[in-house]
């Protein structure tokens, strides 16, 4: 067959959603999978952190169009750093899929950058194949609306004053910046918590980082239409450049502003008190998220925890499957310098 006569296939579009750690990203692309039923789907989820959770919250969700299979979970780093090592075998994975997918969600870890990722989307090995149909961030509107761009920083914003040796930006509000500059789409979570001079606040708050015009779309429990996010059709990957963010003057980045740890707990009797520790730890440790599964003494069910800063969310999600290893671990993610060993003492008590 010639080169002429052979068939062309179209892009397969690509949804980047990206934002600070627990703004509501993993919530989002489960509602979206859900609105989205019929289309299929695959999803490339980034943990920062040596156990993947998002991935596993998002398996499971009986969703014939978009089985388990093509839920790949990247946890050996931040995607935006490890490039070459993960994502482009991750997108081979994903094209060799039969039938073919439709549509491709990648959910970055809250610490990644997005520029650094949409521009591997120019190596003719994916540029041929993939385009990036839009970049999602997702920001916390409760944390906005109080002035800061996750949880309680305040402890940390007081050091950061008060130090002279540091003379930068706070490396979360560098991400912050970095990822909302990069958005096609800003998705401002939690707006059911806030009343309409808070939402004004929240939105003022991240206009004032819009390089652009940036539509901000409010959403209560990651409930969003998806006509609105998806079938963008922006070719991202083509119009990067325009995107300025603070390390575009690097050739490579890092993130040894944060630490990151999982901690096993042994099976828990009470789930509110659990809770309990996990928030006064968050605040004591300036801990910006944990995460994870617990076991709870004589329950069937798994309690998943969702933490961020000093909030907590927890609830049964499924039933402990036959033979499964019940066990309780805990992703901590924090500054760097945040003590191990305190943290997994008060959350031990």
């Amino acid at each position: 067959m010639s080169e002429n006569s052979a068939p062309k296939f179209d892009k397969v579009p690509c949804t980047v959603v990206t934002g600070f750690l627990g703004a509501g990203k993993t919530t989002l692309i489960r509602n979206l999978i859900e609105k989205l039923d019929g289309k299929r789907l695959a999803i490339i989820v980034n943990e920062f952190g040596d156990v993947g959770i998002d991935g596993e919250v998002l398996k499971g969700c009986g969703i014939e169009s978009c089985p388990d299979d093509n839920i790949i979970e990247l946890a050996n780093g931040c995607i935006c750093c490890t490039v070459a090592d993960d994502f482009v075998p991750a997108i081979d994975q994903i094209l060799a899929r039969e039938p073919r997918v439709d549509h491709i969600l990648i959910e970055t870890s809250g610490l990644a950058l997005p520029k650094p990722l949409v521009q591997a989307f120019q190596w003719p090995a994916v540029k041929a194949r993939v385009t990036v149909d839009g970049v999602i961030a997702v920001v916390d509107g409760v944390a906005l609306a109080e002035g800061r761009v996750a949880d309680d920083h305040d402890a940390l914003e007081a050091q950061r004053q008060t130090d002279s040796s540091i003379d930068h930006d706070d490396p979360v509000e560098e991400v912050f910046e970095d990822q909302v500059a990069c958005a096609d789409m800003i998705v401002l979570t939690k707006t059911d918590l806030l009343d309409q001079a808070s939402l004004a606040a929240a939105k003022g708050r991240v206009q004032a980082h819009l390089p652009r015009a940036v539509k901000i779309v409010p959403a209560a429990n990651g409930a969003v239409d998806p006509g609105v996010l998806i079938g963008l059709g922006l070719a991202v990957e083509d119009d990067i450049e325009n995107r300025k963010t603070h390390h575009d003057d690097e050739l490579d980045h890092d993130h040894d502003d944060f630490d990151s740890f999982v901690i096993d707990l042994a099976a828990v009797t009470d789930p509110e008190a659990l809770a309990a520790r996990i928030s006064a730890t968050a605040e004591a440790e300036n801990v910006l998220r944990i995460k994870g599964f617990v076991e709870v003494a004589n329950k069937p069910m798994r309690l998943q925890v969702q933490a961020v800063g000093s909030r907590v969310n927890h609830y049964f999600d499924r039933a402990w499957a036959p033979g499964e290893t019940r066990q309780s671990r805990l992703v901590v993610i924090g500054e760097k310098g945040i003590d191990r060993a305190a943290i997994e003492k008060m959350l031990a008590a």
